[in-house]
């Protein structure tokens, strides 16, 4: 594999393209940097700090220096530079998250499992909203906790809805009824996950995001740059759940005639490996939708901004 000259704070690919940012996002959730110890993650930061005032030691390859960027960019949070918590990162989105896929795709399920599995999806995606935001301006952690709220209710209104409305009615035949269940969470989990992004970061449209110029030095905060990176977010939540939760039901659907109605104990496996799967696919092709760190021209934003600077765009980070 063949590395280009390395550049700080870059990409190894073009994100100017989506298939550029695509193989950016498949290596920035590189489930590997899970493991990573704290002794290789502090190695890394100081490879990049000796990048930066140019006293690398000999020896040191592109390769070192994108493999080190990609560690610390995979665990410590761009604003802060805080350490993510493991589950919360985007590396440990799929590992962690695909159990409860599985759980939400489970075969006829009662009301007390629908009620479970959307709390805890909306719970692990509250988490994840909130460890990988744009963290540049200060939120009072209540505003978090009522996005959070707001969102498991939604979640769990539209799962039990639509399961009560489907087993009330008695037009369907019940085998159409037994397909049309497979796909409830669906809907359930798209809405909600759009809301959940929405709810948790609501306060950024009143308080707006911090915008940088080219070399990353502050310009201002933007009003109208943070409606950008919640609309961008809020697409993307709202096609993650598109794949994963579409593709593990018709594999299933595909093998329920033959092999599964002889080994119906593989029902679990293929289910896991076809979550597994269809979320690791997912994934990647929906946060490359946009750029994380994004830019907007300057004549977008508010007057004050505009005055600011002479660059013709500013840049932002939409966050994960």
């Amino acid at each position: 594999m063949s590395y280009p000259p390395f550049e700080l704070g870059k990409s190894r690919y073009d994100l100017d393209t989506y298939w550029g940012r695509f193989l950016h996002f498949v290596n920035v959730i590189d489930p590997r940097t899970l493991f990573v110890s704290n002794t290789k993650l502090n190695e890394c930061r100081q490879l990049l700090e000796q990048y930066k005032t140019k006293t690398l030691p000999s020896g040191i390859t592109d390769k070192d220096l994108w493999e080190a960027q990609k560690t610390v960019q995979a665990i410590l949070h761009p604003d802060t530079g805080d350490k993510i918590f493991m589950p919360l990162r985007m590396a440990g989105y799929v590992p962690f998250g695909t159990p409860i896929v599985v759980g939400l795709l489970l075969p006829d399920p009662t009301l007390k499992q629908i009620i479970f599995w959307q709390w805890l999806n909306q719970s692990h995606n509250a988490g994840v909203n909130y460890a990988n935001r744009n963290a540049t301006q200060h939120t009072p952690v209540s505003k978090f906790i009522t996005g959070y709220l707001s969102a498991v209710t939604v979640s769990v209104s539209i799962a039990v809805g639509l399961t009560m409305a489907i087993r009330r009615a008695k037009s369907l035949p019940p085998t159409l009824k037994n397909i049309v269940q497979r796909f409830v969470p669906l809907p359930a989990v798209a809405c909600a996950s759009t809301c959940n992004v929405i709810f948790m970061r609501y306060h950024e449209l009143n308080e707006g995001i911090e915008v940088v110029d080219e070399q990353n030095n502050p310009i201002g905060v933007s009003k109208v740059a943070a409606k950008k990176a919640l609309t961008e977010m809020a697409m993307t939540r709202a096609f993650l759940p598109v794949p994963i939760l579409s593709i593990p039901p018709l594999i299933l659907l595909a093998f329920e005639k033959n092999i599964l109605r002889r080994f119906p104990r593989l029902s679990l496996p293929l289910n896991t490996l076809a979550c597994t799967f269809s979320f690791g696919l997912a994934l990647p092709i929906s946060i490359a939708l946009f750029p994380q760190r994004s830019k907007v021209s300057i004549n977008e934003l508010e007057k004050e901004i505009q005055a600011r600077t002479n660059q013709p765009y500013v840049y932002y980070n939409k966050g994960l």
